[in-house]
């Protein structure tokens, strides 16, 4: 649990979507390699995932790693990938605590094209914790908006093909249900640090009506205050979803 006092909400959002940006301008701030932003990122990624769940908010979606994160340098990749098997293995050693807690450990996005061993891992953590239910926490690796799309898309077709459906049969819930995040509600609010004001193509289908907050904040020095902040904000928004 944070050390931080565990503040009241008049609503507080169930699904939070955070795009963890900002790490390679923290670095580039401090002289420092980019990688080193990703480190201290991935701190402020288990501080922030552990406070959310204290607050009360039981579904997280983390933005991680994007499938075109892959064009950047390689000494940055391969940095960023050892973050993740560090994670994982530690995942594993705190397994006693997130059973406690009822953390379920997902990770979503296109799993082609990682490396087996993380692969691997992955699976193994997601096994683990496929019981637990008080709070989900969703990684996204290799994640694409429009590409989750277009393979559930793809899927659908497939259906239709072999006509176990016909296409007027086609509903937004059947494209919901194709989509990686499934069996997990829509975001309700979207947080963006680091200055820039787009979502970059993250859950870009689910977050059609999620509330959206930004702020200047670079992510290695995102606090818990800042995510207090975001949920201040959240609690005046009056969402209508296309309503009156």
């Amino acid at each position: 649990m944070s050390d931080i006092k565990i503040p009241e909400f008049s609503v507080i959002p169930q699904h939070i979507g955070i795009i963890m940006d900002g790490n390679g301008r923290w670095a580039k701030q401090r002289n420092l390699p980019r990688y080193k932003g990703h480190i201290e990122g991935a701190k402020v990624f288990r501080k922030i995932g552990e406070f959310a769940a204290d607050v009360g908010v039981k579904c997280m979606t983390f933005y991680a790693f994007s499938t075109e994160n892959w064009k950047r340098p390689q000494e940055e990749v391969d940095a960023i990938m050892q973050l993740f098997r560090e994670y994982l293995i530690e995942a594993e050693d705190r397994k006693a605590e997130n059973e406690e807690k009822g953390i379920s450990l997902r990770f979503i996005g296109d799993r082609k094209g990682m490396p087996e061993d993380i692969l691997a891992l992955m699976e193994h953590t997601e096994k683990e914790s496929s019981n637990k239910n008080n709070v989900i926490l969703n990684i996204a690796v290799n994640y694409g908006g429009r590409h989750e799309i277009t393979e559930g898309v793809k899927e659908i077709a497939e259906k239709v093909k072999n006509g176990e459906i016909n296409p007027e049969d086609i509903t937004e819930d059947m494209i919901s249900g194709s989509l990686y995040t499934k069996d997990i509600p829509d975001p309700d609010l979207i947080i963006r640090p680091s200055g820039e004001y787009r979502t970059s193509n993250f859950l870009t289908w689910q977050s059609a009506y999620a509330e959206l907050y930004f702020t200047d904040v670079l992510w290695p020095d995102f606090t818990e205050e800042d995510l207090v902040d975001a949920l201040r904000e959240f609690e005046k928004r009056n969402r209508r979803f296309g309503g009156v």
